[in-house]
């Protein structure tokens, strides 16, 4: 029996198309992968919340020791407290 073999050319405008899909198929394919994986986004929250909450007491520290270091300076003109006769 003899096989029949057809070889078809394909027109570029048909090239061009399958390569147009196969690049949006190869770019829609990373973007799925990477959008399942939202737990690292929880994490990077939860560390960028951490952060904030260590600035914010370190900052309430400063404002302690200030205040602490001018009443020191100042005996006696602390608020609510009269002020030293002359």
């Amino acid at each position: 029996m003899k096989a029949i073999v057809s070889s078809e050319m394909i027109s570029r405008r048909k090239a061009l198309s399958l390569m147009g899909l196969a690049a949006a198929f190869a770019s829609a394919v990373p973007t799925v992968l990477a959008t399942s994986d939202a737990a690292a986004q929880t994490t990077g929250m939860q560390r960028r919340q951490e952060r904030r909450e260590g600035r914010h007491d370190r900052r309430d520290d400063r404002r302690t020791g200030r205040t602490e270091r001018r009443q020191g300076r100042h005996p006696g003109t602390a608020a609510g407290a009269p002020a030293a006769p002359k």
